[in-house]
C-alpha cells in the first residue's frame, strides 16, 4: 500500500487502498469467514472466500447467508472507498446456483450511482469456473463529514 500520509494529495486509488486497510483491520466477521479483499478502487471492490465445511447447510451446499455476507462485504469496501463512513441502507439478493465445499467464490462490485449521501451498487458472485452464484444490489448511505481515515480527502472526486 502507498503511504498516503506522506503524500500532499493522495490519488483516489491510494485513498481507496487506505480505507481498505483501515476497514479490514477492524472487520472481525470477514476475517473469521476467511474473506479477503483482493482489489479495491473508487466505488469498486472484489472479495473472495473459500466455502468451508462449517459453511454448509443441511443440503451440503453453502448456506445462502454466507454467500450474502461475501457480497455485502465487497459492497461495504466499495462504498467506503471514498473515505466517508458509509453503511448499508438495504439490499436485495438473488441466489442463482448452489456453491459447494471447496469452491472459491468471488464477489465483484460495480458502482451504479453515487449522488449526495446515497449510492447504488451491483455485486455479482461467481465461483472459480466463472459460473454465477448470486446477484446482489446494495443501497448505501454516507455519513457526511465523517472520515474513515483521518487526514485523507473525503468524498467522490473526479
Amino acid at each position: 500500500m502507498t503511504d498516503v500520509h506522506t503524500r500532499a494529495d493522495p490519488s483516489p486509488q491510494a485513498v481507496a487502498e487506505a480505507t481498505r486497510e483501515a476497514m479490514y483491520r477492524n472487520d472481525r466477521a470477514s476475517r473469521m469467514m476467511g474473506i479477503t479483499i483482493t482489489a479495491v478502487g473508487p466505488g469498486t471492490a472484489t472479495a473472495s472466500m473459500t466455502v468451508r465445511e462449517d459453511m454448509l447447510n443441511g443440503h451440503d451446499i453453502c448456506h445462502g447467508g454466507f454467500i450474502t455476507t461475501l457480497a455485502d462485504t465487497a459492497f461495504a469496501f466499495a462504498c467506503n472507498a471514498y473515505n466517508e463512513v458509509t453503511v448499508a441502507s438495504g439490499f436485495d439478493v438473488n441466489l442463482i446456483a448452489a456453491a459447494r465445499l471447496g469452491e472459491v467464490l468471488t464477489a465483484t462490485t460495480r458502482e451504479v450511482s453515487k449522488a449526495g449521501r446515497t449510492g447504488v451498487y451491483d455485486i455479482n458472485v461467481h465461483n472459480q469456473r466463472g459460473e454465477a452464484v448470486a446477484a446482489f444490489r446494495g443501497r448505501s448511505y454516507s455519513m457526511k463529514g465523517k472520515p474513515l481515515v483521518d487526514g485523507l480527502p473525503m468524498g467522490k472526486h473526479k
